[in-house]
């Protein structure tokens, strides 16, 4: 979760430093810190609170200097403070660490070097490998990092700089991710691509148990065997500009209103000749081989396994399951040769979803990731990989990237549906245009913000509040409830509508909000009655569905209209104005709605 920066060029660490982590705190973070080698010296500043905090206190601080390394903290180990955060140091202050991830021996390291008597400055993880670097240094950085990483277990990003050595920056990764930059006599480290954007678009992702030496001159990569190895150069495709607010207020809303391009754009790139084209992820033999399909996910992204579930039951009358990801591999899945296991992840590198995918390719699984990341963990460790056009999405609660994840999983279905004869061509052709559709449709229900500012101005106050659907709807319901538990700190549940009457409508009272997804034709006629239920008991009705539904309209205390479509497809046009719902109301309170609090954007911790 964390964000990690490091430099080593030409005298401008400082700056670099601090830029890269303004671009890494979508990430969540509750301190900041930097540290440099100045005059044969190590000087290590750190602040509590926002990133703010840090540079205000830096601007009368002469930090010019050639090498360095920043990170941004999101707790797991120790309260947010000063001395917790990054980065951490040995005794005489000779080496400087940042670490991303958790070292999970680190209690019997502490205290196993608290007997050799080391004194622990911070209550971290992160701490015991500063002490344990200065406990294996015999004056060689790298064989102090080698004999380190034989000790600790866990997760861990790591960048590490020694006093003794003002012209090199070592990183090493596991489970977390690293990426280096590919500067002009210069290069960098970052936990996350724009942390370096401004600066280069060529890159090394490094791979589980690499060591890299770096200095401003040459990049040395070593695999976890210390052989050396040459990993090959991605060039980002996307800019800086498009990973900045663009002159929006915040990067959620600019991210709302970019899903008709970014779902036209992963239209495009699997649809070819009017029909969606897999063939380079599953091979006719392996698509007759699967007799069930796993949508294993967390978060945001599950929801979207869970409209990839309809999709498949529905179109591809496939077998399929979604199963949350942190709890998959102790759930004794069973999984076989015959089994299709997908794994959705905006960043590519949730550690709970990494673990799963590891566990379903041990039991035999053919492993399908879908991610937005190009060269992430996750994408990397998958037998083949699925690749949405979401573009950088920066805001810590998920809008595009859900919505391109929904399409890529609908047009898989209908992919897998037309090799099984499910679907012939002429209903392939039909479902394409309907997808096509969605975009335009998403822009009429994008021009009733002003219609919807007014409904979150009812929600500002409230405290509790509920979402309810049928069928599809209810995946809709437990996705806007969590958007708006997310940034507006409402607590919101989502039940399925015929489920209230069993236990929870006694928190009904008046007054109490209820967001009703109405979209299921075959099931309208029974939401509409346990909408009934609801308003005998004061609840205040806020209802999405089909413009030209008047009697859900009439049931409703607030009502908005999208246009229509087939049930099927509908969740991907049901879910904006719940995404808008909860923004104008996280703006209604004045909470920073792209980095809510205890948040991160990439969950790279179990």
């Amino acid at each position: 979760m964390c964000g990690i920066v490091g430099y080593v060029g030409q005298g401008r660490a400082k700056t670099v430093i601090l830029e890269g982590l303004e671009k890494l705190e979508y990430r969540g973070y509750d301190s900041a810190g930097i540290a440099v080698i100045k005059d044969s010296e190590i000087i290590i500043e750190k602040k509590k609170g926002r990133l703010q905090n840090l540079e205000d206190h830096l601007k009368n601080v002469e930090l010019k200097s050639n090498i360095g390394i920043g990170h941004t903290r999101w707790a797991t180990h120790g309260e947010p403070s000063d001395r917790n955060s990054h980065p951490h140091y040995n005794k005489d202050k000779s080496i400087a660490v940042v670490h991303n991830g958790i070292i999970e021996n680190y209690s019997s390291i502490k205290k196993d070097l608290q007997e050799k008597g080391y004194v622990f400055e911070s209550d971290t993880d992160t701490e015991v490998v500063a002490h344990l670097l200065d406990y294996f240094y015999e004056g060689d950085l790298f064989n102090a990092v080698i004999k380190m990483l034989e000790v600790v277990k866990g997760s861990y990003a790591l960048g590490i700089i020694h006093k003794d050595f003002p012209n090199e920056l070592i990183c090493t990764r596991k489970d977390s991710p690293l990426v280096i930059g590919i500067g002009n006599n210069e290069n960098f480290i970052a936990s996350d691509v724009p942390a370096i954007l401004k600066y280069t678009k060529n890159v090394h992702f490094l791979e589980d148990g690499d060591i890299a030496r770096i200095s401003a001159e040459s990049i040395k990569i070593f695999d976890k065997t210390l052989t050396p190895v040459e990993r090959e150069v991605k060039v980002i495709e996307w800019d800086y500009e498009q990973a900045t607010k663009g002159g929006y207020p915040h990067f959620m809303i600019k991210e709302i209103l970019e899903q008709p391009k970014s779902i036209e754009e992963t239209l495009n790139r699997r649809v070819k000749d009017g029909a969606p084209d897999f063939s380079d992820i599953l091979t006719d033999e392996e698509i007759k081989k699967i007799n069930m399909v796993h949508i294993v996910a967390c978060g945001t992204a599950y929801h979207a396994g869970l409209q990839g579930q309809f999709a498949l039951r529905t179109l591809a009358k496939t077998n399929s399951y979604v199963e949350i990801a942190s709890e998959y591999r102790y759930m004794n899945p069973f999984v076989d040769e015959s089994t299709l296991a997908i794994f959705v992840s905006q960043s590519g590198e949730t550690l709970d979803t990494l673990a799963a995918l590891k566990e379903a390719k041990a039991r035999g699984a053919k492993t399908v990731a879908i991610t937005n990341v190009v060269g992430s963990t996750i994408s990397r460790e998958a037998d083949r990989t699925i690749y949405t056009m979401a573009g950088p999405e920066i805001a810590v609660a998920s809008t595009k990237a859900y919505t391109t994840q929904v399409i890529m999983l609908q047009l898989l279905a209908i992919y897998l549906a037309e090799k099984k004869c499910v679907m012939n061509k002429e209903e392939v052709a039909k479902a394409i245009n309907t997808l096509y559709s969605i975009p335009k449709k998403i822009e009429f229900t994008l021009n009733k913000i002003e219609e919807i500012k007014p409904i979150a101005e009812t929600l500002k106050n409230k405290v509790n509040g509920f979402y309810i659907g049928r069928g599809l709807d209810f995946s809709i319901a437990l996705e806007g409830s969590l958007k708006m538990k997310e940034i507006s700190y409402i607590h919101t549940e989502a039940f399925p509508a015929g489920e209230l009457k069993h236990g929870s409508i006694a928190l009904i009272e008046p007054g109490t909000p209820v967001v009703v997804v109405g979209m299921q034709s075959n099931l309208l006629e029974k939401t509409i009655s346990n909408i009934k239920e609801l308003k005998a008991r004061g609840a205040y009705i806020i209802s999405v569905g089909r413009e030209n539904d008047h009697e859900l309209k009439s049931v409703s205390d607030n009502f908005i209209g999208i246009q229509d479509i087939e049930d099927v497809f509908s969740g991907v046009l049901s879910i904006i104005p719940l995404q808008l719902l909860s923004y104008y109301t996280s703006i209604s309170k004045g909470i920073d709605v792209d980095k809510p609090r205890n948040l991160a954007k990439s969950v790279t911790v179990e």
